[in-house]
């Protein structure tokens, strides 16, 4: 046996090592934020709003076994796919590791892995080439647009990840339910096609539960599959009758529909119709590519309605969108050109992903989100995810073909483009003054307030004035740094209004209820005070003192007027408890 596997190994280093070494850059953008420093909790990039979020969701869902929005108190959660943070909130009461430490430290490096192991098992259960998986996994891991071209040239400095919208292969950790979507979508096309060789209907079961519960875990990720699912079932029917895979999307079909409709009933008119909106802001907003000569001619021909002026300068903008973010993807083209040219049969898996990456397109393009207008263009991660196999297989096929001399340089260029590719993320995670931070006063508190028994915390509305105020500090502290999760994430408690950027994206009325907590703090009326407490069911105030020459959080009535005990204080923060 142990022959075997040294056997199995040597032949296939070069893959393990790409899956190891893509591994542990891809954790780089996780591991440093939410553990202890001289400042307390640092976090980096998104981890310090969107990490916070499903740390308060997992805690939520292991404390209180329902569905409750921890940062909208009372009500139920609606309008999200709650797979990931399921499966974090499952794992911590199997093996009661902290939530925390699952996010940051141990589920990215589980889920790096998976996919690079994947993605080997399904190429080599779909192609057979060594060679096309290693350059396959090359692009997985470590494919970039070339957003780092225009920062080196303009800017002289490598960064602009995300000049064209999207984000790169680097950063897919840092969207966790991402992430897990691919090991979903790649583990039903692993069973898929063991159930094509070998026709055991466990593999068809288990396949079609995959894509079913996708939908649960990133719903963009299930739309895109299922009508993937359904195109190629149809293609494979006409061209041999054979029925397995719409037999799978049927399942799937009932699945995502017993799993999605009972959590998202009020979820329609998410997609709002507004075509080239991505076009147009990729060429508007300054922290995108920001050309606005040419945002104001597109939009000006769009406008004055002169289509044989619009119609090419919004194709030259989407080409400048594709190829972008494809960065050395684009040499992915030249194997869809064999299959259009007819050189390569095409069969059912390659219509499959070619279905998914048309649509992976086509919706952004045309569709936005009402509330957050840029979240769509996560479907286009999934344009960019599949292309690295094409990417993969064209790089092995080109290298194979030529000279030695051209061999060398066309290694070396894809090396060269993926290393500063990497940078251009990196050098937003490896710094080490991160962007924002619990800091340990706070952190303390927020520990103290965990041990108290339940109740809902009220806590001061974010301030953008302060936070713009404040924006020369570093770390900033949470407060002053976006309206985050954080105090409901780490004093396992639900707050009755906290992280309005996804009550915004999961349409709650969180604007009435920013305004209640307002009125309730300008509030002179004793009587009206308490009432406002008692309703709400508020049971704990949190409330930070004044950091200089910021002014701190207060109410305009004392404490004792309003029937609040101080149960903790330190140099930054005060609890009180109603009593």
């Amino acid at each position: 046996m142990l022959k075997i596997l040294s056997q199995h190994f040597s032949k296939n280093k070069s893959l393990y090592l790409a899956i190891l070494v893509g591994s542990l850059a891809w954790s780089l953008v996780m591991v440093k934020s939410g553990i202890g420093y001289d400042f307390g909790l640092g976090f980096w990039g998104p981890n310090g709003h969107d990490g916070i979020w499903h740390i308060a969701l997992a805690k939520s869902f292991s404390r209180t076994l329902t569905l409750d929005n921890p940062v909208f108190a009372g009500e139920v959660l609606k309008n999200y796919h709650l797979g990931f943070d399921l499966l974090m909130a499952t794992i911590h009461k199997l093996t009661s590791i902290p939530i925390n430490t699952l996010y940051f430290q141990i589920l990215p490096v589980i889920f790096s892995i998976l996919i690079g192991w994947l993605v080997y098992v399904f190429m080599n259960l779909w192609k057979r080439s060594r060679r096309e998986i290693f350059w396959t996994l090359v692009f997985v891991y470590f494919g970039s647009g070339f957003g780092f071209v225009i920062t080196l040239l303009r800017d002289g400095i490598v960064s602009g990840e995300s000049m064209f919208w999207s984000q790169q292969a680097m950063s897919t950790l840092v969207n966790p339910p991402f992430a897990l979507s691919l090991i979903f979508i790649l583990a039903g096309l692993v069973f898929l096609l063991k159930y094509k060789k070998s026709q055991n209907l466990r593999n068809l079961i288990i396949s079609s539960l995959l894509f079913g519960l996708l939908i649960q875990v990133k719903v963009y990720a299930g739309i895109l599959v299922l009508g993937g699912l359904f195109v190629s079932g149809i293609y494979l029917y006409i061209k041999s009758k054979k029925t397995y895979i719409l037999q799978t999307f049927f399942y799937s079909l009932l699945i995502s529909l017993l799993v999605f409709l009972p959590f998202n009933r009020l979820s329609g008119g998410v997609l709002v119709w507004q075509p080239f909106w991505f076009l147009e802001t990729m060429m508007s907003y300054s922290d995108r590519l920001g050309w606005e000569r040419f945002y104001s001619a597109m939009t000006t021909y769009k406008m004055g309605k002169i289509w044989l002026k619009s119609v090419p300068t919004y194709g030259v903008a989407f080409v400048i969108f594709l190829v972008g973010n494809m960065g050395a993807r684009i040499i992915g083209f030249y194997y869809l050109l064999k299959v259009i040219c007819k050189k390569i049969k095409l069969d059912e898996f390659l219509v499959f992903l070619i279905s998914i990456m048309i649509a992976a397109v086509i919706i952004p393009m045309f569709f936005v989100q009402s509330g957050t207008p840029w979240n769509t263009i996560q479907f286009f991660y999934y344009f960019l995810f599949i292309f690295c196999f094409f990417a993969g297989i064209s790089t092995s096929q080109i290298i194979k073909k030529v000279k030695p001399v051209m061999k060398i340089t066309t290694t070396l260029l894809v090396l060269l483009l993926a290393f500063y590719g990497v940078v251009a993320t990196l050098v937003h995670y490896l710094p080490s003054t991160p962007p924002s931070k619990i800091s340990s006063d706070e952190y303390e508190a927020l520990e103290f307030l965990s041990e108290q028994p339940g109740g809902v915390v009220l806590t001061y509305p974010f301030d953008k004035y302060k936070s713009r105020q404040a924006a020369a500090y570093a770390p900033r502290p949470m407060y002053l740094y976006e309206s985050t999760s954080y105090v409901s994430a780490y004093s396992d408690k639900e707050v009755f209004l906290e992280d309005e950027v996804n009550a915004n994206i999961l349409g709650y009325d969180w604007q009435d209820r920013r305004e209640e907590v307002l009125e309730f703090i300008s509030n002179l009326d004793e009587q009206k005070g308490r009432d406002f407490l008692e309703n709400n069911k508020i049971r704990y105030l949190y409330l930070v003192r004044s950091i200089s020459p910021l002014p701190g959080e207060e109410l305009k009535l004392g404490t004792k007027q309003l029937g609040l005990e101080k149960i903790y204080g330190n140099l930054v923060v005060s609890v009180y408890r109603v009593e």
